[in-house]
C-alpha cells in the first residue's frame, strides 16, 4: 500500500469543487433516499432475513440478505459515478468475479471503505462485503443496525478486548459455499499528518520502517482473519485508494463536491493452504 499511489499526501487543496445550489438540492435529495430505503430494508426486510430465515439455514440467509441489501448499496457506486460524476479509475491486477477474498487497505478518509463498493459491485461481491470497524460505528441509527445485520465484526481497536470477539465471528464465515469479501484496515484509523508524524517517531525508536503516505499496520488482527479463514478464502487483495485534488468527507460524497477522480490500485496474492500468515504479509 506505500507507494502504489500517491495524490495528495495533505488531502487539501484549493482545486475542490464548489456546491452549487443544484448540488445542495440534488444532496439533500439523494440523503432522503438513501435513509428512507435503508430503513425500509431494515424495517421490513431485516428482520426477516437475519432473523427468521436464518433459524433455519444460515447459508440461505446469508443468500438471501446479500442480494436485497446488495441491492440497496448499489445505490452508492450509482450516487457516486452517475449522479456526482465521479471518475473511478483502476490498476494494478484484474481480479476474478466472486472469489472468496481479504482485502486490506489504506485509510486515507473516513469514506475509503464506501468506495470498495464500487470494486465489489464490478466483482458481483457487493451483497457479501463484510468489514472490520470500530464499534462506535454500530451504534449509529439505522446504520448499525445494517451492519449488525450484514455481519460487520466490531471491534474497540485493543486486542486484548477484540481478540476473542473477533475469532468467534470469524468461526462463522468459514463455509465456501458463502461468498465473502472481508476488509480489514490494518492502520486501525484514518490518515492525518499528525498520526503520521507520530507513527514515524514510533519506527524510528523502535528500528521499524518509516512510512510517508500511510500509517503504520497493526498486524494482529489480519493474522487472526487469516488464521481463521486461510483454508476457504482464494487470495488476498492489497489495495491502495487515492484522490485528486483532497480526500472527501462523507457529506461530499453526498453533496457531490468531492472527489472527482478516485484511484484504486489492486494487487492481488494468490492463497495456498501452505503458505504461513507472516509470509503472506511479506509478500503483501
Amino acid at each position: 500500500m506505500e507507494g502504489s499511489i500517491h495524490l495528495n499526501s495533505n488531502g487539501v487543496s484549493s482545486c475542490s469543487r464548489p456546491l452549487t445550489p443544484t448540488q445542495i438540492l440534488r444532496g439533500i435529495f439523494c440523503l432522503l433516499v438513501l435513509l428512507s430505503t435503508a430503513f425500509m430494508m431494515l424495517v421490513y426486510l431485516g428482520p426477516v432475513f437475519a432473523v427468521t430465515l436464518r433459524l433455519f439455514s444460515v447459508h440461505y440467509s446469508r443468500k438471501a440478505t446479500s442480494f436485497f441489501f446488495g441491492t440497496w448499496l448499489a445505490l452508492w457506486p450509482f450516487l457516486f459515478e452517475k449522479i456526482n460524476g465521479t471518475k473511478i479509475v483502476f490498476s494494478g491486477e484484474t481480479v476474478p468475479d466472486r472469489e472468496r477474498a481479504l482485502l486490506l487497505a489504506n485509510h486515507r478518509t473516513e469514506v475509503d471503505w464506501m468506495y470498495l463498493w464500487d470494486l465489489a459491485l464490478r466483482k458481483g461481491c457487493l451483497g457479501c462485503i463484510k468489514y472490520v470497524l470500530k464499534s462506535s460505528l454500530m451504534r449509529l441509527p439505522i446504520f448499525g443496525w445494517g451492519f449488525h445485520i450484514l455481519e460487520f465484526i466490531a471491534v474497540e481497536r485493543k486486542w486484548e478486548v477484540d481478540e476473542s470477539i473477533m475469532r468467534q465471528k470469524l468461526s462463522t464465515f468459514s463455509d465456501p459455499q458463502d461468498p465473502l469479501w472481508l476488509a480489514i484496515f490494518p492502520e486501525g484509523t484514518d490518515y492525518t499528518e499528525e498520526k503520521c508524524k507520530r507513527c514515524q517517531k514510533y519506527a524510528a525508536e523502535n528500528g521499524l520502517p518509516t512510512l510517508t503516505n500511510v500509517l503504520l499496520p497493526k498486524t494482529k488482527g489480519f493474522y487472526a482473519c487469516l488464521e481463521a479463514l486461510r483454508n476457504s478464502l482464494d487470495a488476498v487483495y492489497d489495495i491502495t485508494i487515492g484522490y485528486k485534488y483532497r480526500c472527501p468527507s462523507l457529506m461530499d460524497n453526498v453533496f457531490g463536491v468531492d472527489p472527482s477522480e478516485v484511484h484504486i490500485h489492486i494487487w492481488r496474492i494468490p492463497l495456498t493452504k501452505s503458505q504461513p500468515p507472516k509470509m503472506i504479509l511479506l509478500h503483501g
